[in-house]
C-alpha cells in the first residue's frame, strides 16, 4: 500500500496496483487523478520523433458505453473514404461487435477493419498497454499505405483517455442521457481530448437534459476547447468533426507524407468501397 500527499495537503494510502477483488493482480496500474484535468495543459500530440511513414495520423475515439462511438466511426469512414486512404481498428472487451457493425453497414472493405478483444479494462488497451492496438494500426498502414487511421476504444468512464503514443487526435463522445452533470464532472476524457462531442441532442427533452447548459459547462471545463453538438445517426455534427480532424492532420508532417505519395501517383481514396447500408428510420440532415 502506497502513502503519498496531494496538493490539498493531506496524506493517504491506497493501492497503486489493485487486485480483481479476490487477491489476484489486476494486470496493470492505474493513474491517480488529483483533479478534473485541463484542456490547456493536456497531454499534447507527439511531434518530435513521430514517424508517419510507420503509422499514419491516428484519430482515437473514446467515451462511455452507448454514447455513439461506433456510430461516429461509421460516419467518419463514410465521410473520409472516397478522398483519403483510411483503415480502422475497434476495441471490444470480449466480442467483435463494433467491427461487425462497421462491416455490416459498409463503412470500409472488411480487410480494412481490425477488431481487438481487450478483455478486462478497455482503457488499458489504449493507454497502459497499447501494444496490440499499435501493432494493428501499423499492420494496416503497412498493408494499405494509409493517410488516416481510426481507432475506437471500448466503452469506459470519464477517467479513460488515449495514450499520445497511440492517438494524434483524440475525440471523446458523451451523450445527453447522462444528464447535464456529465461535462462538469471533468476527467481526462472531458478535459484532455482534442474534441468533445455531445451526442444524441435530439433526445434531450425526453431525458430532461439541457443541451445549452451541457455545452456551456463543457466549454467552461475545457477552457474554450472545441465542443460539437451532434446527432450522429442523422449526420448532424459530422462535418464539423471532419473539419477539425483534417485541420489537425494538415498541421503535421503526416499530411506531407501523404502529399508526397499522391505526387508520386498513389491513388486517392480507400479502394473499392462496399455498399453503404443505413437505417432508414433515421433521416440524414
Amino acid at each position: 500500500m502506497a502513502t503519498h500527499s496531494h496538493e490539498h495537503g493531506s496524506s493517504h494510502s491506497h493501492d497503486h496496483n489493485p487486485t480483481n477483488g479476490n487477491g489476484t493482480p489486476h494486470g496493470h496500474s492505474h493513474e491517480i487523478l488529483d483533479g478534473p484535468g485541463s484542456y490547456i495543459h493536456r497531454e499534447m500530440p507527439i511531434v518530435e520523433g513521430r514517424d508517419f511513414t510507420d503509422r499514419a495520423f491516428t484519430i482515437g475515439i473514446g467515451g462511455p458505453v452507448g454514447s455513439g462511438k461506433t456510430a461516429l466511426m461509421l460516419e467518419l469512414c463514410l465521410a473520409l473514404r472516397n478522398e483519403y486512404n483510411i483503415a480502422a481498428v475497434t476495441n471490444d472487451i470480449f466480442t467483435r461487435e463494433d467491427a461487425e457493425f462497421l462491416t455490416k453497414h459498409g463503412a470500409l472493405a472488411p480487410e480494412r477493419i481490425v477488431a481487438i478483444e481487450t478483455g478486462g479494462c478497455p482503457h488499458a488497451a489504449v493507454r497502459e498497454d497499447i501494444s496490440a492496438n499499435l501493432l494493428a494500426l501499423q499492420g494496416l498502414h503497412a498493408k494499405f499505405q494509409t493517410d488516416l487511421l481510426l481507432i475506437e476504444s471500448g466503452g469506459d468512464n470519464l477517467a479513460a483517455n488515449y495514450s499520445r503514443e497511440l492517438a494524434d487526435f483524440i475525440i471523446y463522445v458523451i451523450d445527453v442521457a447522462g444528464g447535464d452533470k456529465v461535462p462538469r464532472k471533468g476527467g481526462p476524457g472531458i478535459t484532455g481530448s482534442d474534441l468533445l462531442v455531445i451526442n444524441k441532442c435530439d433526445l434531450a427533452a425526453a431525458v430532461g437534459a439541457d443541451v445549452d447548459l451541457m455545452e456551456t459547462e463543457a466549454k467552461r471545463m475545457r477552457e474554450g476547447g472545441p465542443v460539437v453538438r451532434a446527432v450522429i445517426k442523422n449526420g448532424v455534427g459530422v462535418k464539423e468533426t471532419v473539419d477539425l480532424i483534417l485541420s489537425a492532420w494538415k498541421s503535421t508532417s503526416g499530411y506531407s507524407v501523404s502529399r508526397k505519395r499522391w505526387a508520386a501517383g498513389a491513388p486517392r481514396g480507400s479502394g473499392e468501397q462496399p455498399k453503404v447500408v443505413r437505417d432508414t428510420r433515421f433521416p440524414r440532415q
